[in-house]
């Protein structure tokens, strides 16, 4: 054997995924030198004709041709999470937000995949990392719980809405955006507020009209669904939207509905303050705190779960109303119209 003879170079390493099983075409320059091909070996077939590509700092498209939306994706991440192991995103907590994430989350006003100008990742406010290429990196100080979509770590629907309306420049899309994810049940009003308020939205005059429109629709809905489940399973009447006191004391808050006979009340979380809005949050704390006190028992229904599981909700009230005899009787509270 001739050692001075040139090696034979590496076949064309498109690879398995080890958590997925499926052939691989986006790979980071930590993952080739673990599969033996050096960093000159690399650089080199990015020269050929028809050869790799460099998509990102550290990151190869196997393969001649454009990358496809899948591609961009997977390199996306690789680049943000800078690591060469099976899945690194599971351990930086690295996940696709903006309109990437729109799209996978099924929005029909996302444009395809290949058609953005750029994939946002959101990232912990620790990581040192830039923006490169096409990638925008987003951080945060409090990561949210990822979903699995399409097989890449994706932001809840509502963030991914906040992370996309600073690259909207026309207001009737976001309207349009913000309609569409509150209408076609990817998150509640409330909560797509809470993300809006957080990435300090609510102070573009177009997104805080949408946003109030929104909660005044979902806050509409939510109490007819509240109205249905009470007429279609056999609930005893209540007495709707009514503010209690004490007699001659002093205001105790408004709840959505309440059983006098039984000292039951629900509220619907449309009205509930942001957990990270202390003053609001205490206040209504106090006023559950209060009520509770007096012997009325608080049921808390979300209009996700009174879409979704009306049955179980009607069972939740349906309890607390009957275990109304086995509770120390409570005090007699005044219910005023709202």
């Amino acid at each position: 054997m001739n050692h001075n003879s040139p090696l034979t170079p590496h076949p064309f390493p498109l690879f398995l995924s080890p958590l997925a099983g499926e052939i691989q075409r986006v790979a980071s320059a930590d993952q080739l030198r673990e599969l033996g091909i050096p960093a000159g070996e690399v650089a080199a077939r990015c020269r050929r004709p028809s050869g790799w590509q460099q998509l990102l700092p550290g990151v190869f498209l196997l393969r001649p041709g454009p990358p496809t939306g899948e591609d961009r994706l997977r390199a996306a991440l690789l680049y943000a999470e800078g690591s060469g192991t099976a899945s690194p995103s599971r351990e930086t907590g690295a996940m696709i937000t903006g309109s990437a994430a729109l799209v996978l989350h099924g929005f029909a006003s996302a444009p395809p995949l290949t058609a953005l100008e750029r994939i946002d990742v959101l990232v912990s406010r620790s990581r040192r990392l830039r923006s490169s290429g096409w990638v925008r990196i987003v951080r945060t100080a409090d990561s949210p719980e990822p979903l699995e979509l399409a097989g890449v770590p994706v932001a809840p629907a509502a963030r991914a809405v906040a992370d996309a309306v600073p690259g909207l420049a026309d207001p009737e899309d976001v309207r349009r955006l913000l309609a569409e994810a509150v209408r076609d049940g990817h998150c509640e009003p409330g909560v797509l507020a809470r993300e809006l308020s957080r990435a300090r939205l609510l102070s573009r005059p177009y997104v805080a009209d949408a946003v109030e429109a929104l909660l005044a629709e979902g806050r509409s809905q939510s109490e007819e669904r509240l109205y249905t489940m009470v007429r279609e399973f056999g609930l005893p009447d209540p007495v709707w939207d009514v503010e209690l006191r004490l007699p001659g004391g002093p205001l105790l808050g408004g709840v959505d509905a309440y059983w006098p006979d039984q000292a039951v009340v629900v509220e619907l979380d449309t009205r509930l303050p942001r957990q990270d809005d202390e003053a609001l949050w205490s206040a209504y704390s106090r006023k559950r705190e209060r009520l509770e006190r007096l012997g009325i028992t608080v049921v808390h229904l979300t209009p996700r779960k009174l879409r979704e599981a009306m049955d179980q909700q009607a069972t939740v009230v349906r309890t607390a109303l009957m275990a109304a005899p086995d509770r120390h009787p409570a005090a007699y509270v005044v219910a005023l119209p709202r």
